[in-house]
């Protein structure tokens, strides 16, 4: 592309849209605005607001907006390379060179964008056919609440389940078999099989760049069946996902619509950047990956501090933390993100069909402060009730604080998280004339000898009498198993945040490792066992060790293969997962239940019980 985005984004900062507006259309300050009659529409009383800030203007007599490129292609019919390069010139600016290689490219890049435009009308149309897979994709619409001039607002369609409908239409339209795989719409198959259609019985989201060309699609399975759900289109010469966000040409049209200081919020998905936009509210989402340093310097370009915005449930609180990590070395003064977890595991679009446009738009001003969820994660992260778990605590806080490449920033950040740590643990009065020893209260029974402890001193106790219990030998080598292979977290972590390893004693390290591999943190076994001891895991690792020597389990012996060992991990750890899963289901239904399903699963219980403890798991 001739004009990069970098490039654009220096044009418009050196040019305030007020000065190059200003040029033909009288204006005058109206606060953080500039206010005007529109060139677009005869008025007498002003609508036509431009804002320096968000370098965008908004019509409301004629609902035209855009920034100062679209301007002079609206005012004076210039093309957009043409509106450019006059602005260009009085910014002062090198245009890009011209060779016969970026001209081929633009050339070309426009051809694709044609066979693109085309494609989504295809599927648009296909939307309407009368076919089985259409009416399902009508059908999902209509549950999601969207109306008919809704789909058409988003351009959205189907795409049949025939393996070359959209080629075989395409081709016969005079595209070219090379050019539908250059732009993502068919899968090349390798040893030279015929290509075939990449979207097949999808409903289908057209995405589009800056300039608002269609240039990959997303698809979402109909079939309940199907694999992935969710799948997008790939890299191409049109497309980058990391470096896109999917409805940001609408995103901005809406913090250009409004004339107070509107929120630029980050959803998940793109049901919920469609439900956040048809409530108002300017919403962008990542294109099926973590979101990027190129996509969080795109968000920062068009808003100071953008909300986040991710589901209130465990997944969602975990892709928020995601984007804490990737965000945090980034941030600067001025730049920063705030933290929107909506109550009740509820998405944008969900509050959106079951309370309206108001109230989605009052559940996402409920933010927190970047610091805050922060701060919070690393709280939760396992019990703060030793010293050395608050020491670890502390240093995480410090470590974070210097991920901040901004030296200052930095500085503020370690201040403000050791000030919430003092005033977490920050001694409560004790009532008058008494100290941290404290009489037995009358009546209470007390051993001969025995002293009353202060409740901090009681904890201490009490977990160092809960560690030093024997621990179940088949947990604590399950346990040993992910201290010795980290790697064989990987596919195993939502059971063991859902079960740990059916000890509650283990329970504090299961959620330290669930944390550490939701994180991303690559960490060897030498790594893994560092960390922990700095987490004041140390007594409990030793333990562990000791324990899943007496298990006799094949997979910690240095004999058997790796993809044995792990084999053999999984099959003791899904039997543990089970066998933990049976006694809660007991616990809870005991009184809910009729006596032969309770019986049964009693049975099933016992015998697996059996089987772990007696060792017959590792004969089968």
């Amino acid at each position: 592309m001739r004009f990069d985005d970098h490039f654009l984004d220096e044009l418009k900062t050196r040019l305030p849209a007020s000065e190059v507006i200003g040029k033909s259309v009288k204006l005058r300050r109206n606060g953080r605005e500039w206010v005007g009659l529109s060139p677009f529409s005869k008025e007498k009383t002003p609508s036509f607001y431009v804002n320096d800030q968000k370098r965008f203007f908004h019509d409301f007599s004629s609902g035209k907006s855009g920034d100062i490129i679209t301007f002079l292609q609206e005012t004076e019919r210039l093309s957009f390379n043409e509106a450019v390069e006059k602005l260009a010139a009085e910014a002062g600016m090198a245009l890009p060179a011209v060779t016969p290689e970026t001209r081929a490219f633009e050339q070309k890049r426009q051809s694709l964008n044609d066979w693109m435009d085309l494609a989504q009308k295809w599927f648009m149309a296909r939307l309407q056919d009368r076919n089985p897979g259409a009416q399902a994709a009508r059908d999902y619409l209509t549950k999601r609440g969207l109306s008919p001039e809704d789909i058409q607002t988003y351009g959205l369609g189907y795409s049949p389940k025939e393996r070359t409908a959209l080629k075989d239409a395409l081709v016969q339209k005079g595209a070219k078999v090379s050019e539908l795989v250059e732009c993502g719409l068919l899968i090349e198959v390798e040893g030279g099989g015929a290509p075939y259609d990449r979207f097949r019985d999808r409903l289908i989201f057209p995405i589009q760049d800056q300039r608002e060309h269609v240039v990959s699609f997303g698809g979402r399975a109909l079939n309940p069946d199907e694999k992935a759900k969710y799948l997008n289109g790939p890299d191409t010469t049109l497309f980058h996902k990391g470096q896109m966000l999917f409805g940001l040409p609408k995103a901005l049209k809406i913090l250009g619509a409004e004339q107070h200081h509107a929120d630029l919020v980050v959803v998940e998905g793109y049901m919920d950047v469609i439900a956040c936009q048809r409530a108002k509210v300017a919403a962008v989402a990542p294109l099926g990956t973590a979101l990027t340093e190129e996509q969080i310097d795109i968000l920062w370009r068009r808003h100071p501090e953008p909300t986040l915005c991710f589901d209130g449930d465990k997944a969602g609180q975990r892709a928020a933390y995601r984007a804490l990590d990737r965000a945090l070395p980034k941030l600067k003064p001025g730049k920063s993100f705030k933290v929107c977890l909506i109550v009740g595991g509820k998405d944008p679009d969900d509050v959106l069909r079951e309370k309206g446009a108001l109230a989605l738009r009052e559940a996402l001003k409920d933010t927190k402060p970047f610091v805050h969820v922060l701060f919070q994660r690393e709280a939760e992260l396992e019990p703060l009730d030793t010293p050395e778990r608050k020491a670890g605590f502390k240093k995480r806080l410090r470590a974070l604080a210097a991920q901040i490449e901004d030296k200052d920033l930095a500085d503020s950040y370690r201040h403000d998280l050791l000030a919430r740590y003092d005033e977490m643990f920050a001694a409560k009065p004790q009532p008058q004339g008494q100290g941290s020893f404290q009489p037995y209260k009358k009546g209470e029974f007390r051993k001969r000898g025995e002293v009353y402890l202060a409740p901090a001193l009681q904890e201490s106790r009490t977990a160092a009498v809960k560690l030093s219990r024997a621990l179940d030998s088949i947990s604590a080598c399950l346990a040993q198993g992910l201290l010795d292979h980290p790697d064989w977290m990987s596919d195993q972590v939502e059971g063991l945040e859902a079960f740990g390893f059916g000890d509650e004693t283990l329970d504090p390290l299961a959620r330290t490792l669930v944390a550490i591999s939701f994180r991303g943190d690559p960490l060897d076994s030498e790594g893994l066992s560092r960390h922990l001891h700095s987490q004041g895991l140390g007594a409990l690792l030793s333990e562990i060790q000791k324990a899943a020597l007496k298990s006799g389990a094949p997979f910690l012996s240095p004999d058997i293969s790796l993809a044995d060992a792990h084999a053999r991990w999984i099959q003791a750890f899904n039997a543990m997962s089970r066998l933990t899963a049976l006694e809660r289901a007991l616990n809870s239904s005991r009184d809910r239940v009729g006596t032969e399903f309770f019986s049964r699963l009693k049975l099933e219980r016992d015998a697996l019980r059996r089987t772990l403890r007696s060792g017959q798991i590792w004969q089968e």
